[in-house]
């Protein structure tokens, strides 16, 4: 081979850029203001972030939930703690996004309509996974699309918290099913009440239980990580927008304030009243 020149599997060799897809990753964002408005590009980044770190918790969750089923405790308690972080980050962009003030938000936010945070079908599908499932949601995709049929999906599958509650059984708590289909009745449900007790084991024979001790606890931090979320994403609409609606016909902020004290894990909360108190 001639001296200088590159051979054929040098020039085919795999690069940073094309690992990553670098190319179309970077042609993604597309602006519709007009004209061109300095700061859509951070607002449409931002989002696109957001459902990329959506696709991983996606990803984790599934894998969590698999551990549980296979009694791998440790395993899932250790990709939690990963959700953990990324639920984090997840808050940190709020911060990127209010660098944007009203007024840049407002000079393309009409280009949005009727677009919506509301319509991300990945958001609905972490809720579903995590066990806090509604079906009036699936309404709002279209018949037969792609995101209504993983959404319809994933109302089938168990979730992180069916999973769980499974592993108790297993592992001999008695944990009685929700006669409707889902974990989590009333307060007055004599199944939710014995559930409740059920987990109450738990920490208070913690030393005895301590690889259920350290699942439950990271659940819960997943799942006040995420009412931390919504309550950031609260603010900084309230502070873009204050009370007019949303792009997509929702209430806005005043919508979004009655999501965060939805909770993946209700009776894991409830422990915490349980707590140091003597049974009768």
């Amino acid at each position: 081979m001639p001296f200088g020149l590159p051979d054929r599997e040098d020039e085919q060799r795999l690069t940073y850029g094309g690992y990553l897809n670098i190319h179309e990753l970077i042609g993604l964002q597309r602006l519709r203001s007009e004209p061109l408005q300095h700061d859509e590009t951070l607002f449409i980044i931002v989002h696109q972030v957001y459902e990329l770190w959506f696709k991983q918790l996606l990803h984790e969750l599934d894998t969590i939930i698999e551990c549980l089923n296979n009694d791998e405790m440790l395993v899932a308690h250790r990709l939690l703690r990963r959700c953990i972080e990324i639920e984090r980050l997840l808050i940190s962009q709020i911060a990127v996004l209010e660098t944007m003030t009203p007024t840049d938000f407002l000079a393309f936010r009409d280009h949005l309509r009727p677009a919506s945070g509301f319509q991300s079908f990945q958001f609905r599908e972490i809720e579903y996974m995590s066990g806090l499932k509604d079906a009036r949601f699936l309404k709002n995709y279209d018949e037969d699309s792609e995101a209504r049929n993983r959404l319809a999906a994933r109302l089938r599958q168990p979730s992180v918290l069916d999973a769980f509650y499974e592993l108790l059984r297993r592992r001999g708590f008695d944990m009685p099913a929700d006669e409707a289909g889902a974990e989590g009745g009333g307060e007055n449900d004599e199944a939710h009440t014995r559930r409740v007790l059920e987990l109450l084991r738990i920490y208070e024979d913690a030393e005895n239980y301590y690889s259920l001790f350290l699942l439950a606890e990271s659940l819960i931090e997943y799942d006040e990580m995420f009412a931390m979320w919504r309550l950031r994403h609260v603010k900084m609409v309230e502070r873009m927008i204050g009370t007019k609606s949303g792009t997509g016909g929702s209430e806005g902020a005043a919508y979004l304030r009655k999501t965060v004290e939805r909770k993946f894990f209700p009776e894991l909360w409830e422990v915490r009243n349980h707590l140091g108190t003597p049974r009768e």
